[in-house]
């Protein structure tokens, strides 16, 4: 049964993969407004994360692998969905300066993950647990990372459903973002799990979570209402 679960975010690597053409294309057709922008680029992060767990699911651990899971999942994780919230909700300016000081969080992570020695007696071959850094106290910026993105990305969405909760005539907009919420809060509570050495528990909140923030895209693409936030409003080219 668990190496079946190992075998899990391959199913998760290749939905993200035909989600980010379908944002892609969208996002080309509206000229890439901010939101769109970020909603591909986390579907993208959030691909190649699995990527990483297919990999080891695959061919075992190895310290490459581990250290670019580590950064796409465990710190960039739901940022660019949730900066993609961020940059629909507030304006450019302020989405811009909230995003550069995440950002800038990040990158001095990423460089402390990349220069960690590695403690391979902690090493597990089918198991990416982010202990095994020498350097553990890295592991305190992942949560300053995850709040942003949960406020944003999760909040962001409930928010937008009680705003639409108030109208029938945004019944599928409300909806959708229910999904989108609780596929955002979906892989954050996997990740409480694999603190706990559970990383199983991830692999499967995370098919679960694009499964549902894809099907909260779809019905709201699909909705022929108005959107509520103006830098939805944009007009399409070529659609």
């Amino acid at each position: 049964m668990i190496e079946f679960i190992h075998k899990i975010p391959i199913l998760t690597t290749l939905l993200s993969a035909i989600f980010f053409v379908i944002l892609y294309r969208h996002g080309r057709a509206k000229g890439y407004p901010g939101y769109l922008l970020w909603w591909t680029l986390g579907v993208l992060c959030y691909g190649l994360g699995t990527l990483t767990e297919s990999w080891v699911g695959l061919f075992g651990w190895n310290a490459t692998a581990f250290k670019a899971w580590y950064i796409l999942g465990a710190l960039l994780g739901g940022f660019p969905l949730a900066q993609g919230s961020v940059f629909l909700m507030f304006e450019k300016r302020t989405a811009t300066r909230m995003m550069t000081v995440v950002i800038i969080l990040i990158l001095a992570a990423s460089i402390l993950v990349l220069l960690s020695p590695i403690d391979y007696s902690l090493v597990e071959p089918t198991r990416l647990t982010g202990k095994v850094l020498v350097w553990s106290k890295v592991r305190w910026i992942t949560p300053l990372i995850n709040v942003y993105s949960f406020i944003f990305l999760v909040g962001g969405a409930f928010y937008s459903a009680y705003r639409y909760s108030k109208d029938s005539a945004y019944r599928n907009r409300f909806w959708g973002n229910i999904c989108i919420a609780t596929g955002g809060l979906l892989p954050g509570i996997g990740g409480s799990f694999t603190k706990m050495g559970f990383t199983e528990v991830l692999y499967v909140t995370e098919l679960l979570g694009i499964v549902l923030i894809f099907a909260g895209y779809r019905i709201v693409r699909n909705d022929a209402s108005l959107s509520i936030f103006e830098t939805q409003m944009v007009k399409p080219r070529g659609e």
